[in-house]
């Protein structure tokens, strides 16, 4: 990643009160670009938002992707030449609660970001975040490349199949002939300093054991692609500036993810964190019913 890119560089991140947004501006911030975040409040109280002070860092605008009108306004009020576009529902429980709303933020946001750019001027690349989830699940002990077919069982998961296929859909018939680069990122199971989200592994041992409680665990047995926040936020990052320097060579899917060797199992990602626990790090399998993830 070349540091000297990003100075000075007008750089929009939905999404920026959440907590890959929160990381990714103070990312930005030293590497000396403008940015300008566009989200609601803070999702989590903590949040690292709030404590990082990240507002007196950045312009921060509080809005509703869902909010067209007003999105548009923004971009167009200060013409961002990146936008990482990573405003979501990002929890597969919450989805089931409440699936309405995540696919109002997840797809039509998603469709929202992109009608916008589509008219105003000065947009050089566009990443829409979105999921490793994003792919039909065969359930089977390998990895899925970019090329795979997209679903989702639950509503999140297909919501993230929704947002990647209109984020194709738009760049086919909006943005091959003109100057806009436009990417999709998919990630997931991040973890790191400054997650207070329910239902999140390491978040949920932590407070449990702080308060020497027994973790519950829903599926202990699940594998899972866990790397460090950093990490797919550097891959980001990358991205974002081949898409500027090499134009649409650039500009397609793309799978963040570890080293294979690190996608374990729940109890594994247990055992480890156990290990470094000073107190009692006690969990038990939750027995009860729960949606399919």
């Amino acid at each position: 990643m070349n540091a000297n890119f990003w100075k000075n560089k007008t750089v929009l991140v939905t999404g920026h009160t959440g907590f890959k947004g929160s990381w990714l501006c103070m990312w930005l911030c030293e590497l000396g670009a403008k940015v300008l975040g566009y989200a609601l409040e803070a999702p989590t109280n903590p949040s690292l938002f709030e404590l990082a002070q990240i507002d007196k860092s950045i312009t921060s605008v509080i809005g509703n992707i869902c909010n067209y009108d007003k999105f548009s306004s923004v971009i167009k009020q200060y013409k961002p030449e990146i936008i990482i576009h990573m405003a979501a529902q990002p929890l597969v429980m919450q989805s089931y609660k409440d699936p309405l709303e995540t696919y109002q933020t997840n797809v039509l946001g998603t469709a929202n970001v992109l009608e916008a750019v589509r008219h105003c001027e000065g947009v050089k690349a566009v990443i829409n975040v979105t999921s490793d989830k994003c792919y039909d699940n065969k359930e089977w002990l390998w990895g899925y490349s970019e090329s795979e077919p997209l679903g989702g069982y639950d509503p999140y998961s297909s919501s993230k199949a929704c947002a990647e296929i209109i984020t194709a859909a738009y760049r086919n018939s909006f943005f091959t002939d003109s100057n806009v680069a436009v990417a999709s990122a998919r990630a997931g199971n991040v973890i790191g300093g400054g997650d207070w989200a329910k239902n999140r592994l390491i978040p949920d041992c932590v407070e449990a054991w702080m308060k020497d409680q027994k973790v519950k665990i829903r599926c202990p047995n699940a594998v899972r692609p866990w790397q460090h926040v950093l990490e797919p936020l550097s891959g980001y990052l990358l991205l974002a500036e081949k898409m500027c320097v090499n134009g649409k060579s650039f500009a397609e899917a793309w799978n963040f993810g570890p080293d294979e060797n690190d996608t374990t199992p729940v109890e594994e990602a247990i055992k480890k964190l156990a290990s470094f626990w000073t107190g009692k790090a006690l969990w038990e399998i939750d027995g009860d019913d729960h949606p399919h993830e």
